[in-house]
């Protein structure tokens, strides 16, 4: 076969290309031939697929997404905003701290263990070419039913991936949720995200500027695997039929990564790096075209140079190619040598593959023939911008009418105590111990929370405790029955459960999980959850730093619920001073924070005992939620309270269970006057968060909450072991204990 060069290009412009089987449309392939002046090369119109390929592009949400840099101003911490591989924010003693939430959740479908690994593999790799050392990795995740048999193929599969790789790298997994629901049936998310630290002075970014200056491609070897892998699966839907893709899902190898890392340090130490950029999606094609659009432009590349697994590959299959665990650095000429040197110390392989060059086109080169003649902003920034056609679903109005509020409640005492176990055995609401603990949490040693917490916490400096606090949170049932009031949802229950801990919330990273753009119905929900999202961080002064947005999550017409999920960030001074869940010390009093309504709207206990998604999801108050964040956060620093567990899914009951389980103490609680004990054990009004507090501080700690006008009611007391619902029931903790462990190791195990 003739190499489809650039000269061959020109002088066959009838020549039939497979654009459509590639992922693009007739119209895209039309503006390529405009761009070009000519038809593209084979190598061209690789390039070109995976670069505009949904997952790649943002082609379908960049006019919404546009919101988080117009609406939410940055705040004093941003160091680096929207735009690079991950945020970066200001923690103070001279620190910095970049994290990023991504998705793999097509691949992990299709190939669960390597799906989940090459996730973490890829997440891991975007933290470290910002310059800094990755410190801990969280996980959230969706499946199917718990009892369906593809559940108990995938889910398995994504643990171990997840574990095997993190664990593999050394670094601890401190967060994440696990969830369950039917939509996800097809389409399991599968989202992964990571926390770095630096100094200011260590931040890089992804540009190649200087010409003369060499880039240089090292790591492991390009392979056939991930072939049009995440870019291509991420953006379609699947077919009912089932996976059939595997060739395109990418292979990790954790002891390569590790290598990477610890060299790519070492690199960023004696400063030997004008710009870099990890590969992960659309491997050379997107770190080639990203480093020359965000540079001077201009780049030369010999595509034979590129060390190969696989001597069989054709150009486009190596442009295309998302084998793992590699990096493209720019370096200066007279910095080469040290930097091969110390790559050859890790028995990592690197090779100069080209120069930047002074011109203002992306160079290909094959065996001497020129294959790509591309301008790279094109290729990297200038894809196509679509306004997808949107309307309010018009099943909408009917969800919302469909008032959970009017659902049977129990009838007695009895029933209450029945629906309070069932609540607490049911998939989401059970312990996830069988899944975290495959995850190593503490290796490294500066672990000090981790899940079951609501935050994970690590300490980033030692001798004065400085430490990070980030949470994961999300809820598709909310976001279904209302898009812009769910996101805020998941926005506030974060930033909540980051304040719990005792950090104050900095920044948010976003995993925005839809299903087809092509639906106007979904284009709905993913345009509202954006603009509730963007208006939600604009009220707490929390600014996006970036994200990700997986869409073609459905299968045939089926969608998955709109599932925003929202990392936040949080800094505290002394880790010392962190409030756990655990209710640790009998006699300590109870107090719940907040305002509680008769709200069951996607409430767990309308899933779990009506099998029912119906009406509307808690109302939101986010000057309530920055209020009782101020309070948890002080009351934290100043030892007024000793745990403090947010109140979301399952609503009270499901909280004080935690706390009780985990500090294997138990609760006398009280029903307040005003509220029957049903909607105070399961409403899941917002806002609200139950602390204990010690007798010596409760005058302090109430004092403050009246001054501050935040609502503060004492429900009860550390006390005994069970939790007893004065004049309604009371359950053993060793039975509750039961109740709450044994359902994953009996569905997984």
């Amino acid at each position: 076969m003739t190499l489809d060069t650039v000269k061959h290009a020109s002088q066959t412009p009838e020549a039939e290309q497979p654009w459509k089987e590639l992922g693009l449309k007739e119209d895209e392939y039309a503006r390529i031939r405009e761009i070009l002046g000519r038809r593209p090369t084979g190598a061209e119109l690789a390039m070109y697929s995976v670069m505009w390929s949904e997952h790649c592009s943002y082609k379908s949400s960049k006019v919404h997404l546009k919101q988080f840099g117009e609406k939410v101003p940055e705040n004093d911490a941003m160091l680096v905003g929207i735009g690079e591989n991950a945020g970066v924010v200001d923690v103070g003693q001279g620190y910095a701290v970049t994290f990023k939430v991504e998705s793999h959740n097509h691949p992990s479908y299709i190939e669960p263990y390597q799906g989940a690994a090459t996730g973490v593999g890829g997440i891991v790799r975007d933290i470290l070419a910002m310059g800094a050392r990755p410190v801990a990795v969280v996980d959230p995740l969706r499946f199917g039913a718990a009892d369906h048999p593809d559940t108990r193929r995938v889910l398995p599969g994504v643990v171990a991936g997840i574990g095997g790789y993190g664990n593999c790298l050394g670094l601890p997994n401190i967060g994440g949720e696990v969830v369950f629901d039917e939509c996800y049936q097809g389409n399991p998310l599968v989202n992964a995200g990571c926390i770095g630290v630096m100094k200011h002075e260590d931040i890089h970014l992804a540009k190649a500027s200087g010409p003369g200056n060499k880039v240089v491609l090292y790591g492991a070897r390009t392979g056939g695997d991930g072939i049009g892998g995440v870019s291509v699966l991420a953006s379609e839907t699947f077919e009912s039929t089932g996976p059939a893709k595997r060739p395109a899902v990418q292979v990790g190898d954790p002891f390569q990564e590790k290598l990477l890392i610890e060299c790519t340090l070492e690199i960023f130490r004696e400063q030997l790096v004008a710009g870099i950029q990890d590969l992960g999606g659309a491997g050379l094609s997107c770190a080639t075209s990203e480093l020359a659009s965000a540079g001077s432009g201009g780049m030369r590349v010999e595509l034979d140079t590129v060390p190969l697994r696989d001597s069989s590959l054709s150009p486009e299959e190596i442009l295309m190619s998302e084998s793992q665990e590699r990096m493209c650095a720019i370096v200066e000429p007279d910095k080469v040598d040290r930097f091969m040197e110390i790559c050859e110390k890790w028995d990592v392989i690197a090779t100069v593959i080209g120069e930047v060059t002074d011109g203002s086109q992306l160079e290909i080169f094959w065996h001497g023939e020129q294959i790509v003649d591309v301008p790279p902003r094109t290729v990297a920034h200038e894809g196509p911008v679509y306004n997808r056609p949107y309307a309010r679903p018009a099943w909408q109005d009917a969800l919302q009418a469909d008032d959970a509020n009017k659902l049977a409640r129990p009838a007695n005492a009895a029933e209450l105590r029945e629906q309070v176990l069932k609540l607490v055995s049911s998939p989401n609401q059970a312990s996830k111990s069988w899944i975290t603990d495959q995850y190593d949490r503490f290796v490294q040693g500066n672990t000090v929370l981790a899940m079951p917490e609501d935050a994970g916490m690590v300490r980033i400096d030692e001798k004065t405790n400085l430490g990070v606090a980030m949470a994961t949170d999300g809820n598709g049932r909310y976001a279904k029955l209302d898009p812009y009031t769910g996101a805020q949802l998941a926005l506030a229950e974060s930033y909540r459960n980051v304040a719990a801990s005792g950090a104050k919330p900095l920044a948010i990273s976003d995993c925005l999980n839809f299903g087809s753009p092509e639906d106007p119905d979904v284009m709905w929900q993913f345009a509202e959850a954006t603009r509730g999202l963007a208006d939600g961080c604009l009220q707490l002064g929390t600014p996006v730093t970036g994200g990700n947005v997986s869409l073609y999550n459905q299968t045939g017409e089926t969608a998955i619920h709109p599932t925003p999920v929202v990392a936040v960030l949080g800094v505290i001074d002394d880790v010392t001073r962190r409030t756990p869940v655990a209710f640790a010390e009998e006699g300590q009093l109870l107090y719940l924070l907040g305002d509680t309504h008769e709200e069951l709207g996607g409430s767990a206990w309308s899933q779990v005992i009506h099998d029912h998604l119906g009406g509307m999801p808690p109302k939101v108050d986010l000057d309530r939620e920055k209020l009782l964040g101020e309070i948890l956060i002080s009351a934290s620093r100043d030892g007024m309270i000793d745990a403090a567990h947010d109140l979301s899914d399952g609503g009270l009951i499901q909280a004080v269970t935690e706390s009780c389980l985990r500090g294997g103490k138990g609760a006398r609680l009280v029903v307040p006057d005003g509220l029957d004990a049903f909607v105070f054990l399961f409403s899941e009004s917002a806002g609200r968060a139950v602390v204990s507090v010690p007798r010596s501080e409760e005058l302090r700690f109430t004092d403050m909450c009246g001054a501050r006008g935040l609502p503060a009611t004492r429900i009860g007391v550390v006390d005994g072991d069970e939790i007893e619902v004065q004049g309604e029931f009371g359950i053993p903790l060793s039975e509750l204990r039961t109740a709450h462990e044994a359902t994953l190791p009996v569905l997984f195990a």
